[in-house]
């Protein structure tokens, strides 16, 4: 029974994570590629102040129960092999976080909108690259928790 409560749990957490990201990537950055360049520099400032708390509190308990429905579940091989894809993809998404688009976003917060670095829009395009890598990770890893969750309890 608790078993079932934690996977549920992940699963919905997963959801929120992957749903967050599938907009972020394919609805308010691809937005912002048609920006004059102020515009898309305080833009993507006031999302980064914005989100800097909320993609951590999403993004942190999607692995913490990821990680403890995997290790306390008693789970045949498929099972198990699919929720540990999913775990394997959440933590890859926060190591890019963590090594590629955080120091990208860190730097971004000091840029002037109307003198930015000369670089800017190859950082923007950089990020972009790793939020493709991000955001594809949190949509596997709902898959790989859906599918488990589907294979190991009668919904």
């Amino acid at each position: 029974m608790y078993q079932t409560i934690i996977e549920f749990v992940s699963l919905f957490f997963a959801g929120i994570l992957a749903g967050e990201e599938f907009v972020i990537r394919y609805g308010v950055h691809v937005s912002l590629a048609i920006l004059d360049e102020q515009s898309h520099i305080k833009a993507r400032q006031a999302l980064i102040l914005r989100l800097r708390v909320l993609v951590p509190a999403i993004i942190l308990p999607t692995i913490v129960l990821g990680i403890v429905a995997l290790i306390t579940g008693v789970r045949t091989e498929p099972v198990f092999g699919f929720w540990l894809a999913g775990v394997l993809a959440l933590i890859s998404l926060l190591l890019i976080t963590l090594i590629g688009t955080l120091p990208i976003n860190k730097g971004a917060l000091d840029w002037q909108p109307d003198a930015p670095p000369r670089n800017w829009k190859l950082l923007v395009r950089m990020w972009g690259r790793l939020d493709v890598i991000r955001s594809s990770a949190a949509i596997l890893a709902f898959a790989f928790f859906f599918d488990s969750c589907g294979t190991s309890v009668n919904w």
